[in-house]
């Protein structure tokens, strides 16, 4: 999946991937509740920025989080939809204490359609499989 580069820090890396039209996200390193917030919202800029109706989430590199949904992460989700977002393929942690928990508020979620994985191969087969709702562009 060649990416064009569109941000590029230390803990997170966004990508768009012309071939599939979605953007890839790339979380790494070491989250706290600030950190995390802080690349949600800087996720949301690159969507609005390069609106597509599809991002694969790739948590995998992250070393040590402490994140769980919470309120404000259901703020960030509507803003995500409103933004354009339909289909978002969640790559979680390996170890991510609270998945069971994270799980749970995920199912209830019902636009953007948010789906879990172990690995980002699934991720990517079940967002390929995701109709387009609105291709992206080729940047703004």
């Amino acid at each position: 999946m060649p990416l064009q580069s569109i941000v590029d820090l230390p803990k997170l890396a966004i990508g768009y991937d012309a071939d599939n039209e979605w953007l890839y996200v790339d979380w790494k390193g070491e989250h706290d509740p600030d950190t995390s917030q802080a690349c949600c919202l800087l996720m949301l800029e690159t969507l609005r920025s390069w609106p597509c109706s599809k991002i694969l989430n790739d948590n995998s590199n992250i070393i040590r989080t402490t994140m769980q949904l919470r309120e404000w992460s259901m703020w960030w989700l509507e803003q995500m939809r409103e933004a354009g977002l339909q289909h978002l393929a969640w790559v979680l942690p390996r170890h991510l204490v609270s998945r069971e928990g994270t799980e749970a508020a995920v199912r209830v979620i019902a636009r953007p359609h948010v789906a879990t994985f172990d690995d980002v191969a699934s991720a990517y087969v079940w967002l390929q499989q995701r109709p387009p709702v609105q291709p992206c562009p080729l940047g703004s």
